[in-house]
């Protein structure tokens, strides 16, 4: 009898019956993956750079690397960059794109001629694009899908702020009405458009407020300023008392942070400004009280790009919900700063533990990207009880 055993163990060892402790096959260890990212943003742009950091901190939680490559505001050099990529001998294991100006779309399709598996982030297609390509799977099988936030919702939120306060402050003009200036980023990315109209939802619904109006600063602070001074230098010869600032991003509100204080005005006080970003600058002007608010959360889209993709990659597909996966941005005022500003301060990514917010087993695409699943996910930081 033993030595028939040792020859049976013998024989099932050989044929792999008997397999060693260890990984099972049903579950291989999580293959390294290779992620290049062409960001469209400007070298030190902050919103971009918080993008491309909270990616690279995902990645090295979830063994992913992830290669960062600029293309400077630039949209033929980001079509260089991701054209570039897809010609690559090495191929990524994933290529995340974002479709700033639309201009993703040759990059798109190239990569799926190359068999380059993409994923949009932040931008997705629109207008005739979308018509075209129809959603991702569908013409472009190697376009997985999109992570994208509800910057609608944020611009109406951000407006509806404004709105509530100038309501309480009695900050009507002599004509009864409330006063806003729009400042947008620009009037043709997926995401600038978006929050625009949810500006336009706030105040159509609002019929004692008026955006006298629209104007659009490139997302930046200098051309920011220089828009809200023309304002407010019309609207004083208008005899118009402006209520509040409607900015699409936060340099842009701190563009017209710096005009409103040239002007005599006092933020806070006299007028009401928000924004969109959850940057440092921002959060320091709230804690002055010089800022309503800044809307967003959604750099964070860099570490959650990775999270879909490491689940992808190891058998669990988020398109099982849906390929497009929308987050869901919050407001940062003064109640809640504390909440989140020491992680952005410092800009410590690498405090998430982003493994918490893979998917469970049997629940692929079911995701908790909330900004209350983000606080309870930190560590305390130390010193923050006295």
């Amino acid at each position: 009898m033993t030595r028939f055993l040792r020859l049976l163990l013998a024989v099932g060892a050989a044929c792999g019956v008997f397999a060693p402790a260890g990984p099972s096959l049903a579950n291989p260890p999580a293959k390294p993956l290779e992620i290049v990212f062409i960001n469209p943003g400007k070298t030190g742009e902050v919103f971009w750079d918080m993008v491309a950091q909270s990616m690279q901190a995902a990645g090295r939680r979830l063994d992913a690397h992830v290669e960062v490559l600029t293309s400077e505001r630039n949209y033929r050099t980001m079509q260089e960059l991701g054209l570039g990529v897809v010609a690559r001998h090495d191929k990524p294991d994933f290529l995340i794109l974002s479709n700033e100006e639309s201009a993703a779309v040759p990059i798109l399709e190239a990569a799926e001629a190359a068999g380059v598996k993409t994923l949009l982030l932040s931008n997705t297609l629109i207008g005739e694009d979308a018509v075209r390509l129809g959603p991702p799977r569908q013409k472009l099988k190697t376009w997985l899908g999109d992570i994208t936030t509800d910057l609608q919702t944020a611009g109406a939120r951000m407006a509806n702020a404004l709105i509530a306060t100038a309501r309480a402050e009695k900050w009507q003009s002599p004509d009864g009405k409330i006063h806003l200036l729009g400042i947008g980023g620009d009037e043709i990315t997926p995401a600038s458009i978006a929050r625009n109209a949810g500006l336009k939802l706030a105040v159509d619904a609002a019929p004692d407020v008026v955006v006298d109006r629209l104007l659009f600063a490139n997302w930046t602070q200098s051309e920011a300023e220089q828009v809200t001074t023309n304002y407010l230098g019309w609207a004083s010869r208008k005899e118009i008392r402006p209520a509040g600032i409607w900015a699409g991003n936060d340099p842009m509100a701190l563009g017209a942070l710096r005009a409103v204080v040239a002007a005599g005005l006092v933020p806070g006080r006299d007028i009401q400004l928000v924004g969109l970003n959850w940057s440092e600058d921002a959060l320091r002007e709230i804690r002055a009280g010089r800022l309503l608010l800044t809307d967003g959360g959604h750099f964070l889209l860099g570490g959650w790009s990775i999270v879909l993709l490491r689940d992808y990659a190891d058998g669990c597909d988020f398109a099982a919900v849906s390929p497009r996966v929308e987050v869901k941005t919050s407001a940062i005022t003064r109640q809640n700063l504390d909440s989140v500003r020491d992680l952005i301060k410092t800009r410590a990514f690498g405090r998430i533990d982003f493994a918490r917010f893979r998917a469970k087993a049997g629940r692929c695409g079911d995701y908790d990207f909330s900004l209350d699943a983000l606080i309870s996910s930190l560590p305390v930081p130390e010193g923050a009880a006295d």
